[in-house]
Parts: structure tokens; sequence; C-alpha cells
């Protein structure tokens, strides 16, 4: 199994307006690498870049030993639609995809892995109800369930513990501890320091570019956090003087 990232002066951003400024660096194999940063820093715009939905304005993205087909991505919450009639099997069971395809059947075996995933984060008992059924804790640990299925050497969490309990939190921590000691790449955008601190070895500091890309007690140094946050105040405030401008 391997999975490292290597930005080179990679550019990424919307409609042309750049988000994350020419970033350089290596995510290696095996990391556990929590990503940091002021909101509109380009976080979640960053994961986008390493999955494959967003292309590079300028610069690459090198995924050394797998593919963005191989990479396992968890959005934001506010990005999936709860609304869809699905039960909680369903959804889960759709992390087989990319051993089995969108059109291949789910046999004896399958559905095992699914059962086993299921009971792995704590939801024996609700494989038939409907996802908008779920608590925002529950609807996590399902997803988490879907992750494991797909078995990716490359994991992205975009901000996975927002909003839900304490042991929830605790037990996902758990399974991103599991897939570390698996050596899988995993890349997380967290808000909670502590969080971070705890749990996470390596922190990419970013403020639209990078601040600080080391050991997390070297990356989050108070002196890097004033700055990351001037940084972004000080491009808001440029843009909307544009906008004045314009």
């Amino acid at each position: 199994m391997t999975g490292a990232l290597h930005f080179r002066d990679l550019t990424l951003g919307y409609d042309r307006h750049p988000a994350v400024h020419h970033l350089s660096g290596e995510v290696r194999e095996g990391d556990l690498l929590a990503i940091c940063g002021p909101n509109g820093a380009g976080k979640s715009t960053l994961l986008k870049g390493i999955a494959g939905v967003l292309t590079p304005l300028s610069g690459a993205i090198d995924r050394i030993g797998c593919a963005p087909r191989d990479i396992a991505y968890l959005p934001q919450a506010a990005d999936i639609d709860r609304s869809f009639p699905m039960r909680v099997v369903d959804l889960v069971g759709m992390g087989l995809w990319r051993g089995i395809g969108a059109f291949g059947g789910i046999g004896r075996a399958g559905r095992a892995r699914i059962e086993a995933a299921i009971a792995a984060v704590g939801l024996s008992g609700f494989e038939d109800r409907a996802i908008g059924a779920l608590s925002g804790g529950q609807m996590q640990r399902m997803l988490f369930a879907r992750l494991l299925l797909q078995d990716a050497p490359v994991i992205l969490l975009d901000e996975p513990f927002t909003a839900i309990d304490e042991r929830t939190t605790s037990d996902l921590l758990d399974l991103i501890g599991r897939w570390h000691g698996e050596k899988r790449t995993v890349v997380a955008v967290l808000h909670d320091f502590e969080v971070v601190r705890r749990h996470f070895p390596r922190t990419l500091l970013l403020a639209r570019e990078q601040v600080a890309w080391d050991a997390t007690p070297a990356a989050l140094k108070p002196e890097n956090l004033l700055r990351a946050r001037a940084m972004v105040e000080a491009f808001d405030q440029q843009a909307n003087e544009c906008e004045r401008a314009a």
C-alpha cells in the first residue's frame, strides 16, 4: 500500500480566482497530517484538489502509488444531502464500488464486509434506518464505515468532528489511529487545536499559502497562528477593495 503526495508550486481556485497559492511540499506515505488555518484559508480547496475534484490552475499534484479513484474523501457534512431516500446499509455499501464497479453485485462476502464495517463504527442495528433519521454523530459514524470499505491508501477528511458528540469524536479518532497504524496516509482539515496536538504528529498551517509545515508543536506556535490570521484578513481586505474599485 502506497500513497504519498507531492505538491509542485500548486495553485488551486475557482473561476480562475486562486484560493491556494504556490504550495510546494510532500505528504509522506503513512503521514497523519492535520491541515489548519483560519476560515477562508483554502483548506477544503486543497482537499478537493488532492481528491481530483478540482483541477490545478497551475502547478501539479503528484499522487505517488495511487490515482484519484484510489483516494477516500469525506467532504464536510454540509455537502451531503441527508434528504436522499437511502438506508444506512445502502450508503455504507457504496464503499465497495471501487472494487466491484457501480453496476457490480454485492455477494455474500460483500454483505459480510458491510456488516463488519457498520459494527466497527458502533452502528449495529441501524442497517435499515433512513440516513435522514440519523443524528449528526450517527451520520459521521456511517460515513466512516463507508471509508472503511473503500480500503484506500489515502484518506481525506474535511472537518470530520464538527457538531458531533465527544464520544463519537473519540471513537472516530481511534479509527483514524488504526488507519495510521496500517500505514495509510491520512490528511484531515481540523479546527480544534487540542485534538490536533494530541492526535496528529504533523500539521500544515495554511493561509491561502503555506505558513508552516512541520511537526505539530512547531507548526502551531502562537506566532505562526497570528501570522496566518493576519494573512487571511489582509487577503480579504484586498479583495473587498478590488470589489469596491470595480
